[in-house]
């Protein structure tokens, strides 16, 4: 395969280049959306990726992450795949086989799509089908949350699926509308079977958009996966990198319960941004689970614009091989009376590593908040390893805010007391497992999620 890659001059560096040819690809995507802000929103974006360079370790947000085996493939904007049903019927979830909205590559399939058991007052589509009242209104929110990241600075691979903004996952739920039917929203990735001299790969740039109005209620399953053949978060196929942005925005007294599970394949790069703006005295939880791909980073951002707000954030990493995940949340409280519970587990195994840093702002403005945020790590083997960073920025003096992390493994005498009981040493550790990774799992409000998600951790622990 020929690189499209130039050499670079003497004073750009070999990042740089890589990164101006990551934005090439993505401003080839098209938008079908024939609107004059979106193309303003693109030239923004790329203005910016621009003006930035590659993350590297040298950056404080990226120094516990190594994104080089990024640079061993050249990636090309991925293109339309017709998949059957049958292909993506591992992915489908019972509870919304009616509710499903389903994107393969990034781009929307109203074939695979079925929203028929959703009642009216909400809509579940693409961008370029969404009802005239709501696309009046769809500059207020597109794009916005993006923008509110709190002290990060700007997140380079957010602006780089910016200005290849193309098609948009769109859920949107007018007020006082209580969906007590869960939605799905899929995110297919096709491969080709595994060339070990190639070096190519696709370039894969998922947008969503959740709005929820004054009064709105609804439960949301993201779900990020690969067609392969056995298992799609370990089967080693062709490379690609899926760069995501989920953008959820919870009006007055809304309330929205995400569950954002990622199973990209054992060869496959995730880096994905979820921003969410919390307006007065509404309610976001977010059940977040990685399992798949062989480097994956997500940045979580909840920005408070509104008093009285409650947010749940619960998430579980699982690795093995050399698989590197790292969780970046940056949770902004600025008005008072702000609830916050955190609770990040990892499970590391072989030679895998894991990152946890998560951030909790509460400047002067944001007295009465209580905040407690939690990470606990197993390691399971001598060559594995954690990176911890639990941070509390406070100001504020009359708040009760508590942080804390662990790093441990299996304790003998809990193995021991359990084999007391009768179990063989693998059954005491396999039940041991299922409990760590269970108080997260459990938290799940969709039941065959909650199954087959406990699947996967019996499977990777037997």
């Amino acid at each position: 395969m020929t690189s499209s890659l130039v050499s670079p001059p003497t004073n750009v560096s070999k990042t740089d280049i890589y990164l101006a040819n990551l934005l090439t690809q993505s401003k080839q995507q098209k938008p079908v959306f024939n609107a004059e802000f979106i193309d303003e929103l693109r030239q923004i974006a790329s203005l910016e990726v621009s003006s930035q360079n590659f993350p590297s370790k040298k950056d404080e947000e990226w120094r516990f992450l190594d994104l080089l085996p990024l640079l061993e493939y050249d990636f090309k904007l991925a293109s339309a795949v017709e998949l059957t049903k049958q292909d993506i019927v591992p992915f489908i979830l019972p509870e919304m086989a009616k509710s499903c909205l389903v994107f393969v590559n990034g781009i929307f399939s109203p074939v695979l799509s079925d929203v028929s058991a959703l009642p009216q007052g909400v809509y579940v589509g693409n961008l370029t089908n969404l009802p005239l009242p709501q696309s009046k209104q769809i500059v207020k929110y597109l794009n916005k949350t993006t923008n509110l990241v709190a002290q990060g600075g700007s997140d380079v691979f957010s602006a780089l699926n910016t200005a290849g903004i193309s098609d948009v996952a769109t859920v949107w739920v007018n007020a006082d509308v209580e969906i007590e039917q869960p939605i799905q929203v899929l995110f297919v990735a096709t491969q080709s079977p595994l060339t070990p001299l190639e070096k190519g790969g696709m370039l894969i740039q998922p947008r969503c958009l959740v709005v929820a109005q004054r009064g709105a209620k609804l439960t949301l399953v993201e779900y990020y996966g690969a067609t392969a053949q056995g298992c799609s978060d370990t089967a080693p196929n062709q490379a690609y990198l899926t760069n995501s942005v989920t953008e959820i925005y919870l009006e007055d007294n809304a309330e929205v319960n995400h569950t954002r599970i990622q199973r990209e394949s054992g060869k496959g790069f995730q880096i994905g941004q979820t921003a969410i703006a919390q307006a007065r005295s509404s309610r976001y939880t977010c059940n977040e689970v990685n399992l798949g791909a062989r480097l994956s980073r997500h940045n979580l951002t909840v920005n408070q614009v509104g008093e009285q707000t409650y947010t749940a954030l619960n998430g579980l990493t699982m690795l093995a091989n050399r698989q590197e995940s790292d969780t970046h949340s940056v949770v902004s409280l600025t008005k008072p009376h702000g609830v916050v519970n955190q609770l990040h587990k990892c499970i590391v195994d072989d030679y895998s590593h894991s990152v946890f840093n998560g951030k909790v702002f509460v400047p002067k403005a944001a007295q009465l908040t209580n905040a407690v945020q939690l990470n606990r790590n197993l390691v399971l083997s001598s060559k594995a390893r954690v990176d911890t960073k639990p941070e509390l920025g406070i100001t504020a003096d009359n708040v009760k805010c508590a942080h804390g992390a662990t790093v441990s493994q299996l304790q003998p005498d809990e193995l021991f007391y359990l084999r007391s009981r009768g179990l063989s040493e693998d059954q005491a550790r396999n039940l041991l497992l299922d409990a760590f990774a269970g108080e997260i799992l459990q938290r799940i409000p969709v039941p065959s999620l909650q199954e087959r998600l406990g699947q996967c951790v019996a499977c990777r622990t037997f």
